[in-house]
């Protein structure tokens, strides 16, 4: 089964953080994506706005934190959850909401924020990753990714076609 969400859009409000008990960050985001919608009958498009509750946790949240404001334009990755629970009041109460496994941040440097290029990357790495591909290790241009292997230091020697495994006769 797969249950995957990829969001992009603007954040409607500064991020809500807050530490648990045992240290633990978390931060909730508001991301608001708009499609337009076009009725063929009036020839009228109009825009629909849909608001959602993301989560996130840990190195992610500190990210939210640091670098997260309203109007940013984020792209988020993670899956759907929904919860219900009952309020103070008695009342059943129900939520939809998008826990994130991973989070870019879009759109132009913000002027005084200190705010990482943009498509700067933060997520989690697979277990048994490197510490600094870990848990929301920043991921530019000049770093490779998880996984990736690192560019060489000297020019390597050019491969004789023996040694090519791309290079097939056929």
């Amino acid at each position: 089964m797969i249950n995957k969400v990829i969001l992009i859009g603007n954040v409607g409000a500064d991020p809500e953080v807050r530490a648990l008990e045992g240290g633990v960050k978390v931060a909730r985001i508001r991301v608001a994506t708009t499609e337009r919608i076009y009725n063929r009958q009036t020839q009228e498009a109009r825009d629909h706005t849909e608001w959602h509750s993301v989560t996130l946790w840990r190195s992610l949240a500190d990210v939210a934190d640091r670098f997260v404001r309203k109007g940013s334009q984020v792209y988020v990755e993670g899956r759907i959850r929904s919860r219900d629970w009952t309020d103070e009041a008695g009342n059943k109460r129900f939520a939809i909401e998008i826990l994130a496994d991973d989070l870019k941040l879009l759109g132009r440097k913000q002027e005084g924020t200190g705010a990482p290029l943009s498509g700067t990357t933060y997520g989690t790495a697979p277990a048994g990753a490197p510490a600094q591909a870990q848990y929301g290790a920043p991921q530019t241009a000049s770093q490779p990714a998880y996984g990736a292997p690192a560019a060489p230091q000297q020019p390597a020697a050019p491969a004789t076609p023996m040694e090519d495994p791309d290079d097939l006769p056929f």
